[in-house]
């Protein structure tokens, strides 16, 4: 059918040309503090942010206006959110993890031991959760972080680092990030001296990457919704896997001091942040259009920035500095359609934008006939994307997006 051939391109021309990580990052109402982290909700409106000794803080509007929570004050570390924004997560560097089911509005202490945590990471409808601590185990709960496993494959060291005895255990490690997919099946794991470890079960098994593990100290990854592609950032390099983590290269970012990375949920747009240049409180702020192959510098202010995310179609980027503000950065959305057959029907999809589309049909190009498709997109948590179930067209038929 000749639909499937023209697809790509209406969906190109008619939503515009692509001007992303062209402007300048503005600086958003938030106080100026010692940021530590943030996450976005899958569309980028819905934004947590955590203080290192402070509160946390949510955005209703893609960061134009910011209010505190009932959170406690904490010294916080880590956050993530699922895709509606809805359930949010938050580790202390000491503490208990507390979790939120009303997009911040009130907190609860998760069922997750008292550990010293550094990172957190949630699947896209929050059920599933990730957690490493300090020295120590990595943590995963499948019930939205009311009970949590440890991995039992690991020594695991307790608070006062007195180590535990475990069966068939790696050697203890200095764990850095964790990255999960949306679906919460693929994460990814960074040490800061012994390599990157990957699972494909919802970490109830590891196994170490090929990634270099001469000495590098890996700091921060993302990772595509799939958990194909994946980035980390080591000093002072970025290494890229385009095969769920199993093999690595490294990618033409500068050699700076990286905090931390964020991607799209296809894998090809990604940002980086840097918290030094030339022992100077200085960072920086990259992106890439085309998974980390080339990157380009931001026209970013030079701050200690400390994290970094993105809504699902990188078109939406928020970025925390340490004893600064919150800042962002917002392009045109350019959604691309996809097709797909399933089974006797035909799957047209397309990445959670950050703004608000429809779907339009057309049977002859040379006319303005274009009607808005009725059958009404479904969310697929798996891979983030809007999905339209239709019957094959008899026809030639194209197919665009709109806004309304």
């Amino acid at each position: 059918m000749k639909v499937f051939e023209h697809l790509l391109l209406l969906s190109a021309f008619w939503c515009g040309a692509n001007s992303a990580f062209a402007q300048t990052w503005t600086q958003t109402s938030a106080p100026t503090n010692s940021w530590r982290c943030v996450a976005s909700s899958a569309d980028g409106s819905k934004l947590v942010a955590a203080v290192n000794f402070g509160g946390i803080y949510i955005s209703t509007n893609s960061g134009v206006t910011w209010e505190t929570t009932s959170a406690m004050y904490a010294p916080w570390v880590s956050t993530a959110s699922s895709a509606d924004g809805t359930k949010l997560a938050a580790a202390p560097a000491y503490g208990f993890i507390y979790l939120s089911t009303n997009s911040g509005a009130t907190w609860k202490q998760s069922g997750a031991p008292l550990r010293n945590w550094v990172s957190i990471a949630s699947s896209a409808d929050g059920s599933k959760l990730v957690a490493a601590s300090y020295l120590g185990s990595i943590y995963r709960s499948t019930d939205s972080g009311t009970t949590w496993t440890a991995n039992t494959n690991l020594v695991e060291y307790v608070i006062e680092y007195q180590p535990k005895v475990a069966t068939n255990a790696i050697p203890v490690t200095k764990w850095q990030a964790v990255v999960s997919s949306a679906d919460g099946t693929k994460m990814t794991a960074v040490t800061g001296f012994s390599g990157i470890y990957i699972t494909t079960n919802s970490g109830v098994t590891w196994i170490q990457s090929r990634a270099p593990n001469d000495y590098e100290e890996w700091f921060c990854a993302a990772s595509s919704a799939d958990g194909s592609k994946l980035i980390a950032a080591e000093v002072p390099s970025t290494y890229v896997s385009a095969n769920s983590g199993m093999t690595w290269g490294r990618s033409d970012s500068p050699d700076e001091l990286w905090a931390s990375v964020a991607s799209s949920a296809d894998g090809n747009k990604l940002v980086l942040i840097s918290s030094y240049e030339s022992n100077v409180i200085s960072g920086d702020i990259y992106s890439s259009a085309d998974s980390g192959a080339t990157w380009i510098s931001n026209a970013a202010p030079k701050l200690a920035w400390a994290s970094v995310a993105s809504s699902a179609d990188g078109s939406k980027l928020v970025a925390a500095s340490n004893g600064g503000g919150i800042w962002t950065l917002q392009t045109k959305p350019v959604p691309q359609l996809n097709l797909a057959p399933l089974g006797s029907n035909l799957t047209v999809s397309w990445i959670i934008p950050s703004t608000i589309f429809v779907l339009q049909q057309n049977l002859d190009l040379s006319t303005t006939n274009w009607t808005g498709v009725t059958n009404p997109p479904v969310l697929n948590l798996a891979n983030l994307r809007n999905e339209v179930i239709l019957r094959p067209p008899g026809s030639n038929v194209f197919y665009r997006l709109k806004t309304p």
